[in-house]
C-alpha cells in the first residue's frame, strides 16, 4: 500500500543555501537519525548528485540498501527509486520557493514498502521521513550557514 504525504517549513535562509546543503548527500547521517550511510555514487557535469545509495533504517527494524536517480527541476529537485531491498517504489520532491530572506520549502513523499505494514507503522514511518525532510533539514541549513556568516 502505497503513501504519500507531503509538508512544508520556513528556513531563514536563501534556496541556493539551502540546495547546498540538501545536495550534501553524504552528510546525511551527520543529521538524520535514519540514515546509517549514504554515497553519491554518480554526479553530473556541475558536480551535482544524479544517483546516490544509502543504507536507512525503517521503522520495523531492518535497515534497507536504496539507490535513488536524482532529477534537477528550476525550483528545486526531486528523486526516484531506482533500486531497494524493502520499498517497490519512491518518488520524492523538494519545492524552494524564495519569501524575501526566507525560504518556503515544501518536501512530497510518495512510497511503497515491498512488505505489507500495518497503518501505525506506515504513519510513523512517514512522520518521522517529514519531520527530518523539513524540520531535521531546518535545523542542519540554520548550523550550516550559521557557521558560514
Amino acid at each position: 500500500m502505497a503513501i504519500r504525504e507531503s509538508r512544508e517549513v520556513v528556513i531563514e535562509a536563501r534556496a541556493d543555501e539551502i540546495l547546498e546543503v540538501m545536495l550534501d548527500l553524504e552528510s546525511l547521517p551527520q543529521w538524520s537519525p535514519a540514515h546509517l550511510t549514504s554515497e553519491i555514487l554518480e554526479r553530473d557535469e556541475l558536480g551535482r548528485p544524479v544517483r546516490s545509495r544509502a543504507t536507512v533504517k525503517t521503522p520495523v527494524g531492518v535497515n534497507d540498501d536504496a539507490v535513488i536517480a536524482l532529477s534537477y527541476h528550476p525550483d528545486g529537485y526531486s528523486w526516484t527509486l531506482v533500486s531497494s531491498t524493502y520499498q517497490r517504489s519512491q518518488d520524492a520532491r523538494y519545492t524552494l520557493i524564495p519569501e524575501g530572506d526566507s525560504t518556503r520549502v515544501r518536501f512530497e513523499v510518495t512510497v511503497d514498502p515491498m512488505m505489507p505494514m500495518p497503518g501505525f507503522l506506515l504513519r510513523r514511518a512517514a512522520k518521522g521521513v517529514l519531520e527530518t525532510a523539513t524540520d531535521g533539514l531546518r535545523a542542519r541549513v540554520l548550523e550550516v550557514v550559521g557557521k558560514a556568516k
